[in-house]
């Protein structure tokens, strides 16, 4: 069916790239790829219409397509060309994308760990496939462009409904807290429990050990880690930290690369410390309602401060006087409650919509590829079917 061919010193051509869900298109119409093209590129090769082009480290991933441009692709791709010019390259695109061949690829990959995995031609040739003749792959193709279209449509539809709904989100807390005078965090901390970084250097987790808190720890707006899914510290390096010992109710909030999530600490985790980039926050509780400092935390309008903050600097990260600097609506408590309230009730609406909707495009894409492999390997009668 192919043969690889190795056409280089196209230097001019067209820069190509290999996608698990796109197949190979210009790498320039793609924002999300982060591989830095060489200034030499003579030795990168060249693709002609209707070529294979596999990424031999992601081929197991479904990281292949036949290529609808003429253009240049990295020396670590395989290049393959059709031995016959007959076949529809529609359809050879659908069928090798499929998930019976994607395992088989899995299955002939060489490495040690999925990482580094690797599909050579060698391997892959051997894998058998079943073509049906021209004309059926046209009709195939014919019906898989006709079927797929309307599915990506409805999956873009959806997917624009996201971006709504995630907008939606941020502007009902950013109008819930707009429009109130300011004051400094610090002002809300309790003065016997100032605001404090964590344990330096943690050491190797120990069985029994004392718990404690990092950035990776916090998955959620507000919530709480397990404390059996956090590392733990001897009682002696702890010990050595008591200044961030944690109290249930405390604010944990992350400072160093992944800087902004907030958690508000369980009574379960009284007891427990923190790594160095992240911060208590102990409120007063007669003056600062948790819940709605959380939200105030997680506002748009804290994130643009921070942002602003910390603006030119080498390492993007908070410290503990930007942290006390932020600026938090000045509310009575009562009313602190009451929008904390409304905004969990809110949130938590449109984050019911946003979990169906992302589950309708999550079935929608399984269906497209069910689809494609039902109908490239002969489960599908097309002609019945369109």
């Amino acid at each position: 069916m192919f043969q690889p061919i190795s056409d280089r010193g196209h230097e001019d051509a067209l820069v190509l790239s290999v996608y698990r869900d796109h197949g190979v298109i210009p790498k320039e119409s793609r924002t999300d790829n982060f591989n830095r093209t060489p200034e030499n590129l003579g030795n990168y090769q060249l693709v002609q219409p209707g070529d294979l082009v596999v990424n031999r480290m992601k081929a197991w991933q479904g990281s292949l397509g036949v290529s609808e441009h003429r253009g240049i692709v990295s020396p670590d791709y395989e290049v393959l060309r059709p031995t016959d010019p007959a076949y529809d390259r529609r359809f050879l695109h659908s069928l090798l994308r499929s998930r019976p061949l994607i395992d088989q690829y899995a299955l002939r990959s060489t490495g040690i760990r999925p990482s580094q995995w690797r599909l050579y031609w060698d391997e892959m040739k051997t894998i058998e496939v079943s073509l049906p003749p021209a004309a059926e792959q046209r009709a195939i193709a014919d019906y898989l462009d006709r079927e797929t279209a309307r599915i990506d449509n409805l999956i873009e539809e959806q997917q624009s409904l996201v971006l709504l709904l995630r907008e939606r989100r941020v502007a009902t807390v950013v109008e819930a807290l707009e429009g109130y005078e300011e004051i400094p965090l610090r002002r809300l901390v309790d003065r016997r429990r100032p605001m404090t970084y964590g344990i330096l250097q943690a050491g190797e987790p120990v069985e029994g050990g004392v718990p404690y808190i990092g950035p990776s720890d916090i998955t959620g707006e507000g919530i709480s880690p397990e404390r059996e899914a956090l590392r733990t510290t001897t009682p002696e390096i702890a010990s050595a930290y008591r200044r961030s010992v944690l109290a249930g109710g405390d604010l944990v909030v992350s400072i160093g690369p992944a800087y902004g999530k907030v958690a508000v600490v369980s009574d379960d985790l009284a007891g427990a410390n923190l790594t160095q980039d992240t911060v208590r926050v102990a409120l007063v509780p007669d003056v600062a309602d948790k819940k709605f400092v959380v939200w105030s935390l997680l506002s748009r309008q804290t994130a643009d401060h921070w942002d602003y903050q910390i603006m030119g600097a080498t390492f993007r990260r908070l410290n503990l006087g930007t942290l006390a600097r932020t600026p938090i609506p000045l509310v009575p408590l009562e009313e602190q409650r009451r929008i904390a309230a409304y905004l969990d009730e809110r949130t938590a609406k449109i984050d019911a919509l946003l979990a169906e909707t992302e589950l309708f495009i999550d079935l929608s894409k399984e269906r497209r590829s069910a689809l494609i492999t039902a109908a490239v390997t002969g489960q599908i009668d097309v002609r019945t079917a369109a």
